[in-house]
């Protein structure tokens, strides 16, 4: 077995002959086929099971992961991916998609099976959060918590988040953080802290427009407490890739930095709730992922 592709068939908002097991398993094997490529296809149950297959498929003789999946799925294969050295091909079919946007993937499967099995691949850095990997983004703060609130979702998508997203941040009280990196050391009451490898949560919402893939650091982006109003206004600077013209937002680059609370802190890493204690570590990994990408460039 060359290539392990490992399916999540909850992810995204896919429908009908699309959402059907049998009917991808069909793509993976005419993409495997075409691709003159050995492999097997297996499909996630639970959250955990993306990590646990794509172990046991390396352990049978797997060389590459491929994940077809949204963004807590490619967050588990991409971490095997990463401790094992080996090559990582991404079919984006969830909600969002962060990475696979910023690295210009293609949404139609038939094409994201190919650049997954035979696209040149790009070396990219990533991070790490309480000793929890992420390949995209991680954040503590309104993020964190929405994140914990989208996990109930039966179905995620920009229009789920919105609606229950206003009611959540007109009721969130926000925390104080002190941040260490490297030699400078400072306090924030903030709405969010968000630690950025890639620009965007997802669906075009760009939190931290400076950030590169590739760059051997992480932009960690404060946003600071607003009014309802302002913060309403501002809304809009997301998807125009401007956040960082908003007074008081704040953006650091970093190798190495430590967040500290009042208290244990909930976090998340590519959109998947977890809880840490008082002081949160955070760190690049440089040069940590292979991922196979479009052979015209593969984004940011």
């Amino acid at each position: 077995m060359q290539a392990a592709i490992i399916v999540n068939p909850h992810a995204g908002r896919s429908r009908g002959l699309d959402a059907l097991p049998e009917h991808r398993t069909r793509l993976a094997r005419a993409a495997l086929a075409s691709c003159g490529i050995e492999g097997e296809v297996a499909f996630t149950g639970h959250r955990g099971a993306a990590r646990s297959l794509a172990r046991s498929m390396v352990a049978a003789g797997a060389t590459s992961l491929v994940c077809w999946g949204g963004d807590g799925t490619v967050n588990e294969v991409a971490s095997e991916a990463a401790r094992l050295r080996l090559p990582l091909g991404i079919v984006p079919s969830g909600s969002g998609n962060g990475l696979a946007r910023e690295l210009g993937l293609d949404r139609q499967p038939e094409a994201a099976l190919r650049t997954a099995l035979r696209g040149p691949e790009r070396v990219l850095d990533a991070g790490e959060i309480d000793g929890r990997f992420f390949a995209n983004v991680a954040g503590v703060g309104f993020d964190a918590h929405l994140a914990r609130i989208a996990a109930k979702f039966a179905h995620r998508g920009p229009w789920a988040y919105f609606a229950a997203g206003i009611p959540e941040l007109l009721a969130y009280r926000p925390a104080a953080y002190r941040i260490r990196t490297g030699a400078q050391t400072f306090r924030t009451d903030a709405l969010l802290v968000t630690i950025a490898n890639g620009r965007q949560y997802g669906n075009g919402a760009i939190i931290a427009p400076r950030a590169r893939l590739d760059d051997g650091c992480l932009d960690l982006v404060c946003v600071p407490v607003l009014s309802t109003a302002v913060l309403f206004w501002q809304a809009r600077r997301l998807f125009t890739g401007t956040v960082d013209r908003v007074r008081g937002v704040r953006t650091v680059s970093v190798d190495d930095a430590e967040l500290t609370g009042d208290g244990p802190l909930a976090f998340h890493v590519d959109g998947e709730p977890c809880t840490g204690g008082t002081s949160l570590r955070v760190r690049v990994l440089p040069r940590a992922l292979r991922v196979r990408v479009p052979a015209a460039g593969g984004g940011r």
